[in-house]
């Protein structure tokens, strides 16, 4: 997957161009909210989402392409941006208020995207917030090409994806307190001047102190 995004960047750099995701807009709101001051921001790619935050929070975003990177370095220089990936414990010792992840959760199989909420949930602070977008399996790709796993397709040949119920993502955050789930239509505009209309899902959840109860 490393070897695709870095080709796309190298050749295409800004793809989706520079307005930010309405749903980063949703995110920062709600981050305002619960007096949020540091978010993490995996698959940051180009920083067109980070941008919308870093002028409030305190920003760092994983990518690991490093054509995306050098990209986000000048496009949102307030951010801090690590290359490395999503599923690899990057950032051992680093906790956050929030993460918001944008359209990454959807591109791995089951085990992967496992992995990925356990990676994002080590690095989030007691009682703090995750924000994910994923494909919604109202998109007009749902069921197309190769079934590959429950729920994941080759939507495009050599590219899957997996298209989530509302259950289906309520299970993959049953850890969470769950504060909003939602939908709606992204449009991405492409740096080629055309666009694509995709529906999304969206989870807003809170991660839960465990409480010990060897104390007096």
């Amino acid at each position: 997957m490393g070897d695709y995004w870095e080709q796309r960047f190298s050749s295409e750099g800004m793809i989706w161009g520079k307005s930010p995701s309405r749903t980063a807009y949703h995110a920062l709101e709600i981050f305002k909210e619960h007096h949020v001051q540091s978010v993490l921001v995996p698959g940051s790619g180009y920083g067109r989402n980070t941008k919308a935050f870093s002028s409030i929070f305190d920003v760092e975003g994983i990518e690991i392409s490093t054509e995306a990177l050098a990209i986000a370095e000048e496009w949102d220089p307030d951010s801090r941006f690590i290359q490395g990936s999503c599923l690899e414990p990057i950032l051992p010792n680093k906790t956050y208020d929030a993460v918001y992840c944008f359209d990454v959760l959807h591109l791995f199989l089951a085990k992967e995207r496992k992995q990925l909420i356990e990676n994002c949930l080590h690095h989030l602070n007691p009682s703090g917030l995750v924000y994910f977008t994923c494909f919604s399996d109202q998109d007009k790709n749902y069921g197309v090409g190769a079934k590959i796993e429950e729920g994941t397709y080759e939507y495009i040949q050599g590219k899957y994806a997996h298209f989530f119920s509302e259950k289906d993502l309520l299970q993959h955050f049953s850890q969470l307190q769950i504060l909003e789930t939602g939908s709606c239509k992204e449009i991405l505009n492409y740096n080629d001047h055309s666009t694509k209309e995709y529906h999304l899902r969206y989870i807003v959840g809170r991660k839960i102190q465990k409480v010990n109860h060897d104390e007096p």
